[in-house]
């Protein structure tokens, strides 16, 4: 669990960079950031420290994180541990906060996985899905619809997207009953690097997506 940082840890968390989330500090300081599990450090040159998911969140919310890292001081999935779960659609339980807590939640598990895929990729890109996305591929394809700000379908169904397992291997389905917010699911979805397609089931006659993490 990620600890609580120290008034000086918590300066160099809130002046790191907005985008990327990249730290400055001295060497001491910024291990003891990766001892607290609000920093990771880059495993290529010029190894550079950034922020974990949990560190975005320490530093957007003002408030003590709740995040997790992995071993060896890589930064967390998004919804390791329960720390995060992305909104898959058709909930009973909606996972995590309402209103702007939520916005706080989802815009830094998205900049968490940004990281991910940047400290993964052979050459650093953050424009396709990474291997913990291929693993979890409801998950991250629900992320990226929220955090741009598509709205999940509630439990008893109407408006909103619902993302679901399909037999096919690395591909989802999304479902999303207004035509107009299915073709803006699949905006956003090619913008995260996933390849998509529109289909229609034989027996209902409803359109969906079917979607599959870009590999290059």
């Amino acid at each position: 669990m990620a600890l609580s940082p120290t008034a000086a840890q918590r300066r160099i968390i809130d002046a790191a960079d907005p985008a990327t989330g990249r730290l400055r500090g001295t060497p001491a300081q910024l291990a003891a950031l990766v001892k607290r599990g609000l920093a990771f450090r880059h495993p290529r040159p010029p190894h550079d420290h950034f922020l974990t998911p949990a560190g975005h969140r320490t530093r957007e919310a003002g408030s003590e994180p709740d995040g997790v890292t992995a071993a060896h001081g890589t930064p967390a999935p998004p919804d390791a541990a329960g720390v995060f779960a992305a909104r898959v659609g058709g909930e009973d339980t909606a996972p995590g906060g309402t209103g702007t807590a939520r916005l706080r939640e989802v815009r830094g598990a998205w900049q968490g996985l940004l990281e991910l895929r940047r400290m993964t990729h052979p050459d650093g890109s953050t424009d396709r899905p990474c291997a913990w996305e291929r693993s979890h591929l409801v998950r991250a394809a629900a992320l990226a619809l929220e955090a741009a700000g598509h709205r999940p379908a509630g439990p008893d169904g109407g408006d909103g997207y619902r993302v679901r397992a399909t037999p096919q291997p690395e591909a989802v389905a999304v479902y999303e009953p207004d035509g107009a917010a299915l073709r803006g699911c699949a905006e956003t979805l090619e913008r995260a690097g996933w390849h998509v397609g529109e289909h229609t089931e034989p027996r209902t006659r409803a359109r969906y997506l079917l979607a599959s993490p870009r590999k290059v």
